[in-house]
């Protein structure tokens, strides 16, 4: 399954620097959105693994099993939560942090890992617990990002010139990196599709004004690229949008993710259909922005929104219809994946500031954890 890029902070410029060890990591016409009630018919879990001072839960499967890392003061340590609510703690023998990133249905999880000398490894973690480090061959840095039901993962790896480039690992352990043709200064994957198709954004600085670019990259290896419409008030000027960030694709190759233009003021929204037709998603507020982070298989996004008072999750359904949402004691909320039954879950900042997981059920049922 795919899972938002960790954490949809503003993108001015996107560069897509690692800070996972903080926590922080983050048609042509406007679609008018419908603000509901805020999670009035839905029920809250949070959680937070024991020791935690701060929680970042990542990625949920169809059953509701949910894959993130945690924080205990010194460093990273990732956690597996069953849909019963028992949390299991792990960390790859000798690393000084450890951050789960995507988890499939089978319950495979992969993610990186620090070494000693605080370079990036990948590792899969298979359902009995085993753990394999991996690495793409030349990489100085290699960030998994996501995981589907076959066991493929794609991500990013940094190759000795500190260039970043994709990768795809099989599930026989076999490695394949690539780069957007256009690409000249770094290509990254940040999502994938169940029948293997990867999407990211690349950097193309042969072109003014040096604009980051969206892609989409077929089980065969071929390419589309892709940019996000201007947005209101600009229907001609293109060359006006400089980052082009998709975030997260389904099984029926629809594409959400963000964007912004040359003002730099307002990060907008957008869905992709299969056909190459586009939506632009706002916030519901005048200049607030938006980060759609994941879909599923429904079509049903999640994401963040903010400059409306505060940091809100949303979940937006088929219709367009948009349904703000915060735990309770939330001063900022962080939905990061969405599963296939509406199930959401993500993190959220109390009032001093830590960070706590949380699940969001579209109906009150009972879950292990503090319920609300």
């Amino acid at each position: 399954m795919t899972t938002h890029p960790l954490l949809a902070a503003p993108i001015l410029p996107m560069t897509r620097q690692h800070a996972r060890l903080a926590l922080s990591v983050l048609a042509l016409c406007t679609l008018g959105l419908n603000l509901s009630a805020s999670g009035q018919k839905s029920a809250f879990t949070t959680f937070d693994p024991p020791g935690s001072v701060s929680t970042s839960a990542n990625s949920i499967n169809r059953s509701g099993a949910i894959a993130g890392f945690y924080s205990d003061g010194n460093m990273n340590h990732s956690f597996l939560r069953s849909p019963d609510g028992t949390l299991t703690t792990f960390d790859f023998p000798g690393a000084i942090g450890t951050d789960a990133a995507s988890l499939n249905p089978a319950g495979t999880i992969t993610g990186l890992y620090f070494d000693a000398n605080f370079v990036e490894h990948g590792f899969v973690r298979s359902p009995d617990g085993t753990l394999t480090s991996f690495d793409v061959p030349g990489s100085v840095g290699t960030t998994p990002t996501s995981i589907n039901a076959a066991g493929e993962i794609s991500g990013s790896y940094s190759d000795a010139k500190q260039v970043p480039r994709g990768f795809l690992r099989d599930p026989d352990g076999t490695i394949t990196s690539f780069d957007v043709t256009d690409s000249s200064a770094g290509t990254y994957s940040t999502g994938m599709s169940p029948s293997g198709e990867i999407i990211g954004y690349y950097n193309d600085w042969d072109e003014y004004p040096q604009p980051q670019r969206g892609f989409l990259r077929s089980p065969d290896g071929t390419y589309t690229t892709f940019v996000a419409p201007p947005g209101e008030g600009c229907s001609s000027c293109r060359v006006n949008v400089l980052s082009t960030y998709p975030s997260s694709i389904n099984r029926a190759g629809e594409i959400i993710g963000n964007f912004y233009r040359d003002d730099g003021e307002t990060v907008y929204g957008f869905v992709r259909e299969r056909d190459g037709r586009m939506t632009i998603l706002d916030a519901p507020c005048p200049g607030g922005s938006i980060f759609p982070n994941s879909i599923n298989a429904a079509g049903v996004i999640a994401g963040n929104y903010y400059g409306c008072g505060a940091e809100h999750g949303f979940v937006r359904d088929r219709d367009g219809k948009l349904t703000t949402f915060d735990p309770p004691g939330s001063t900022s909320t962080q939905p990061t994946s969405i599963n296939d039954t509406g199930v959401i879950t993500g993190f959220y900042a109390d009032a001093s500031g830590v960070t706590h997981g949380f699940l969001r059920s579209p109906a009150a049922k009972r879950r292990g954890g503090q319920q609300h």
